[in-house]
């Protein structure tokens, strides 16, 4: 156990007031939490296993899907459906073997009584098509206040798929929970567009959470900067690979620039890349001074990004930072108002709260 570090000195009143422990450990490579009602968590091993922890140990669960285990694919999100308690079902998101190698997919599945096994595990959503590559899945998969579900998806490193809507890569898309598409959505009907694309023009988001209202933002790697959070709108278009505030690896300047008639600015970026991964908006009471403020895991520079929202731009107020902050994966708001998350780096999951919770 041991106090947070802030990378703001302003803030630094706050060690005597939150500390961070150790909740599970022993993992090998996680990449998403979720709480269960009992107490109890679920954890995904990009590897492909899911992880039951009942409060002291734990047990890998059978009848996950089966994985393309390959670079950033893997078994990767996993939500509880906001009915769990009634219905028991898991949305989870992975890299599924397709034709040309693998896509983002979600499936979903019933999690039985004792915890032990993922039943009537099916997908519900498989993007259009597969490729080789080993990068960008996106994969966050957020219900919705209407139960639609949004599940983000990078553009699998072929950049100028991203604009193009005949295809899923580089969007955000919204389908129903039988996987069915909604009425409402921005393309539905129009020729040679998906209609499950919900917005566009994104090149990896790997976190994603709703706002006190109800909206949709996420988290999303640039290339060598320019890493973004985005507010996310029905049908716009977030503009990658026309423009983006950095370069590409190798020096080159991306696209046309930072902006062009048609395309969403990012309501925060970061220069350099943070890497980020896993994004929440506290709305607990543990830390009230925290409530409305979003949080955004770095895998890049091992700390927790705190950013205050001002109208539809965000502004980093602090950096969390310690030990157990390597590789923040993914975070989420316990019912207690804690916080938990993962570091990969360490193979754990950790709280963050107050000293006497």
């Amino acid at each position: 156990m041991a106090f947070l570090g802030l990378g703001s000195a302003a803030l630094a009143q706050d060690q005597s007031r939150a500390e961070i422990s150790p909740v599970i450990t022993g993992l090998d490579t996680p990449w998403g939490l979720a709480l269960l009602p009992d107490g109890g968590a679920l954890v995904t091993e990009i590897d492909g296993r899911v992880i039951h922890w009942d409060g002291s140990t734990t047990r890998e669960v059978a009848g996950a899907p089966r994985v393309v285990a390959r670079g950033q694919g893997g078994l990767l999100d996993i939500t509880l459906a906001r009915d769990f308690a009634q219905t028991r079902d898991v949305f989870l998101t992975y890299s599924k073997p397709m034709e040309g190698g693998a896509g983002t997919a979600l499936a979903v599945a019933q999690l039985s009584r004792d915890g032990s096994r993922l039943e009537n595990l099916r997908d519900i959503f498989q993007m259009s098509t597969g490729t080789s590559a080993g990068q960008h899945f996106g994969s966050r998969v957020v219900e919705a206040p209407d139960g639609t579900l949004f599940v983000t998806i990078g553009d699998r490193g072929d950049r100028p798929s991203a604009q193009d809507r005949s295809r899923h890569n580089g969007s955000i898309v919204r389908v129903n929970r039988d996987g069915s598409v909604p009425s409402d959505n921005p393309f539905v009907g129009q020729s040679d567009v998906r209609p499950e694309i919900w917005s566009y023009g994104h090149r990896n988001p790997q976190g994603a959470g709703l706002d006190a209202q109800g909206t949709l933002w996420t988290a999303e790697h640039g290339a060598r900067g320019g890493d973004e959070v985005n507010r996310i709108k029905k049908g716009a278009n977030y503009g990658w690979p026309v423009i983006s505030y950095g370069r590409h690896y190798s020096g080159l300047k991306i696209g046309e620039g930072t902006s062009k008639p048609g395309m969403e600015q990012p309501a925060h970026y970061w220069d350099p890349s943070i890497a980020p991964s896993g994004l929440i908006f506290y709305q607990g009471d543990m830390f009230p001074e925290w409530r409305g403020d979003m949080f955004v895991g770095s895998l890049k520079f091992d700390y927790i990004s705190r950013l205050a929202l001002q109208g539809e731009t965000a502004r980093e107020v602090q950096q969390i930072e310690a030990d157990a902050t390597e590789r923040v994966r993914d975070l989420i708001e316990a019912p207690d108002g804690s916080i938990w998350f993962i570091s990969a780096g360490n193979g754990a999951v950790y709280r963050i709260a107050r000293p006497d919770a």
